[in-house]
Formats: structure tokens, C-alpha cells, sequence
């Protein structure tokens, strides 16, 4: 037998039942973080959110409490028309601020300076108008650069200060220190809030970076698992049946003149077996499982059904037998029935092509954790080395590596003994599940293991 360095083994993955997903099908599925990236989003959009609201309604608030008192204060004075108009026009001015936008624009800057100018007049009027002044804070330290929302801040507080003392009867520490304390904590806040809130969009985008930097690796993953999948498939077919057609076809070829009969029987088989390709072809493609099970009868009728075209390609050169020891406790799965059967094929093309063997056989043992499944020839045989069972001058990409890909995909192992002159044994082991579920229908399982 024949060996080679095979491909990686893909990382097939499983569904609620145990059965191996198509790639196809993994691939369609959306992507698992998406909802939680746009929570994350909009989380933070809605902090935002409400904090901008928080300032509008304390605004508001305090522009009406402000003119309240002014009017229980000051009830019929002269300026009291104008305090009035100008209060209803600072509120209408204000309102104009989230249609403008965000973003320091030309208009925006013009609105934001109307709409100090207008608020200090009214504080010259009427000093409880100063208790305004927070909200103002916020919507500089929002619409400004650092620097200029900072001297923003600044000046309204030497305001606010100014008017308090003008209209006090004597020094007043409390007018002096209280503005500049409420300036310097809700500054304070707001800046915090700010980097907290820039914090959060790094981690956010880092988040995000590396959850695209996973769903492509993952992606990149899948198409080698597919790859993988097909190579495999296309080595254990296609690859297999073209074999033995160039070889029926060059005996028809030979004997066409002396044998005409079994030229032609030669060609009846090799058509035969590009009929089997195409199926075979189609049905992986489509990721179901091979179609000797999908036909019935089970892994065993597979298995003696592929000794019988083995003998038949070979014009009865190499006789391979079917043997069966022991039964089932329970249906196989059709992932282990899928597997094992490929393994047959694989070992068989190799006992065609390289072992130069009169006689084959398959043996199927049922044992109660595990099913084995040994392929024994009387070729000419081999050494194997000691790292594995693939020869040194291995030559075939695809032979036993992806044998025993299969194998390890459900936790089994594949061992090989072999001497030159002696023949080869090949075995694959693979353990059951103490309670495996029902196999799907054979039509429709895949046949990627997990």
C-alpha cells in the first residue's frame, strides 16, 4: 500500500443532534456577535441620549423656576415685559440647538453664541436667571473643542460671579466660591463622562476588530474544512474510479481484436463505474452521505456490495471477501457508517493499484464501545516507519492521511501492519457513544464528521 503526506484535518462542526453540519449551511448563518455588537452600540448611544435629555429638562426646569421667581419677587416692575420675552426667546432659541446637530458648524457656533448672549442678558436683569449656567456648561463642553469649551466655562462663571456680587448688599464669600465650585464639578463630570465614553468606544472598536479578525479566520477555517471535505471525496471517488476506468479501458483496448466479448465487458464495467462516479459526484456536493447507504442495507451491504465490484474491476485478479463478526447493539450512525466505508474504498484502491495482491478481505467487528473495521491484503507489503504509518517514500497526497483524518474526526484511530513480502493489515477503530440518537435518513445526513 501507498502513503503519502496528507492535508490538515478540518475542524467539522456538530449540530443539537450530533450529526456534522454542512459547510454550506454553517456558512450561511449569521454571524453570532453581530446583535451583541450593535447592543454595545447602542448602549452607549443611548448613555448619550439620555444625559442630553437629562441637560434639556434641567434647562428648562431652571428657566421657569427662574422666571417664577422673578415674577413672585417682582411683580409688575418695568422690566418684567422684557424678562418675559426674553425668557420665551431663550427657551425658543434653545429649541433650535438638536435640529442644528452636534458638530461645531458655523451655524451651530452662531446659535450657541445667540443663545449665551441672550441667557446673559437676562442674568443682568434678573440674577436668579444664573442658575442656567449648567446646562450652558454642558452644551459648550458638548459642542466645542476642549480648549475653547474650557474658556467658555470660564467667562460664564466670571459672570455668573459678577452679576452676584453687583447686586449684593456687601462682600459675600458664598457668591464668590459657589460658582466657580459648581463650574469646576460639572466641568469635572462632564470630562470624565467624556473619556469614560472614549474609553468605551476603544474597547468597543477593539472588540469589534477582533470579532472581524475571528469570523474571518473562522471563515478561512470553513473553506479549508471544505476543501478538505472535497479532497477527500473527490480521492475516494472520482480519483478511484478514473483509476479503474483507464485501467478496464487499456485492457478493451488490448483484447479488442483477439477478445472482442470481453473488450466490450470491459467497457460495460467501465461504464458502469462512470455511472457510480456521477452519483457519487453529485451526492457529495451536496454533502449526503455515500450512495451505497443511501441505497439500504446498512454499512454491512455496502461493504460486501464494494468486494464484489473490487473483484469485478480486477477480472478476478485480486478476490476480496466481506466478513462480518458480531452485531450491532444499534444502528450505526450514518457518520461512522460514512467514514468507515470510505476508509474500505481507500485501502482497496490502494491494494489495487500498489500491493500486487491475489486476495483482500474486509472485516467488520461490532464490539460494545466500538466498531472496527480491518482491510487485509497479501500484497507485497512494506516497512513502516517508526513516526507513523506512512512509508518514506510516500508519493499519494491523499491515501492513508486522509483515511486517517476520518478516523480522528470521530475520535478513532487508524494503525497499519505491514512487512515487505508479508502483506498488510489495515485498521480503523472507532469508539460509540454509550447512547448514540437515530441516525438521520441516509438521503439526508451529512457526511463530514464532527
Amino acid at each position: 500500500m501507498q502513503h503519502g503526506s496528507g492535508p490538515r484535518e478540518p475542524g467539522a462542526r456538530t449540530g443539537a443532534d450530533g450529526s456534522a453540519q454542512p459547510y454550506a449551511a454553517r456558512r450561511a448563518e449569521p454571524p453570532a456577535h453581530a446583535e451583541a455588537d450593535a447592543d454595545a452600540n447602542a448602549n452607549a448611544d443611548a448613555d448619550a441620549r439620555w444625559l442630553a435629555l437629562l441637560m434639556h429638562a434641567a434647562f428648562f426646569l431652571l428657566l421657569g423656576a427662574s422666571l417664577a421667581r422673578f415674577l413672585m419677587r417682582h411683580p409688575g416692575e418695568d422690566r418684567t415685559p422684557w424678562i418675559i420675552a426674553l425668557s420665551i426667546g431663550l427657551a425658543g432659541l434653545y429649541l433650535l440647538g438638536p435640529v442644528l446637530g452636534s458638530r461645531p458648524t458655523p451655524r451651530r457656533l452662531a446659535w450657541l453664541a445667540g443663545l449665551v448672549a441672550v441667557w446673559m442678558v437676562l442674568v443682568v436683569l434678573a440674577p436668579s436667571f444664573a442658575w442656567c449656567a449648567v446646562p450652558l456648561f454642558y452644551t459648550g463642553l458638548r459642542i466645542l473643542p476642549p480648549r475653547p469649551a474650557l474658556v467658555l466655562v470660564a467667562l460664564l462663571t466670571v459672570f455668573v460671579v459678577a452679576a452676584q456680587l453687583r447686586l449684593a448688599a456687601g462682600f459675600d464669600p458664598n457668591l464668590l466660591l459657589a460658582p466657580p465650585a459648581v463650574a469646576a464639578v460639572a466641568t469635572t463630570a462632564f470630562v470624565h463622562m467624556q473619556r469614560q465614553a472614549a474609553r468605551q468606544r476603544e474597547l468597543i472598536d477593539d472588540l469589534l476588530r477582533t470579532r472581524r479578525e475571528l469570523a474571518a479566520t473562522e471563515r478561512r477555517e470553513g473553506t479549508l474544512a471544505e476543501r478538505q471535505r472535497l479532497s477527500m471525496e473527490i480521492h475516494d471517488t472520482l480519483a478511484q474510479g478514473l483509476s479503474s476506468q483507464q485501467m478496464l479501458l487499456q485492457a478493451a483496448d488490448r483484447t479488442w481484436t483477439a477478445d472482442p466479448a470481453t473488450a466490450r465487458r470491459h467497457v460495460r464495467t467501465a461504464t458502469g463505474i462512470a455511472e457510480r462516479n456521477l452519483a457519487e459526484a453529485r451526492r457529495f456536493v451536496h454533502d449526503l452521505a455515500p450512495a451505497d447507504l443511501a441505497e439500504g442495507g446498512g454499512l454491512e451491504a455496502a461493504l460486501s456490495a464494494l468486494a464484489a465490484r473490487e473483484t469485478a474491476q480486477t477480472q478476478g485478479a485480486t478476490t476480496v471477501r466481506c466478513h462480518v463478526e458480531g452485531a450491532a447493539q444499534s444502528p450505526l450512525p450514518v457518520l461512522v457508517q460514512s467514514a468507515l466505508l470510505r476508509i474500505a474504498q481507500g485501502a482497496l484502491a490502494n491494494v489495487r493499484e500498489h500491493a500486487g495482491a491475489t486476495a483482500a478481505a474486509l472485516t467488520l467487528t461490532h464490539l460494545d464501545d466500538r466498531v472496527v473495521l480491518d482491510v487485509g491484503d497479501d500484497g507485497r507489503g512494506f516497512t513502516v516507519p517508526e513516526g507513523g504509518p506512512v512509508p518514506a517514500d510516500g508519493v499519494r497526497g491523499h491515501g492513508l492521511p486522509a483515511m486517517r483524518a476520518r478516523a480522528r474526526q470521530l475520535g478513532g484511530t487508524l494503525t497499519i501492519e505491514s512487512a515487505p513480502g508479508e502483506g498488510t493489515v489495515l485498521s480503523a477503530s472507532i469508539p460509540l457513544a454509550p447512547a448514540s440518537p437515530a441516525p438521520a435518513p441516509a438521503d439526508t445526513s451529512p457526511e463530514e464528521p464532527a
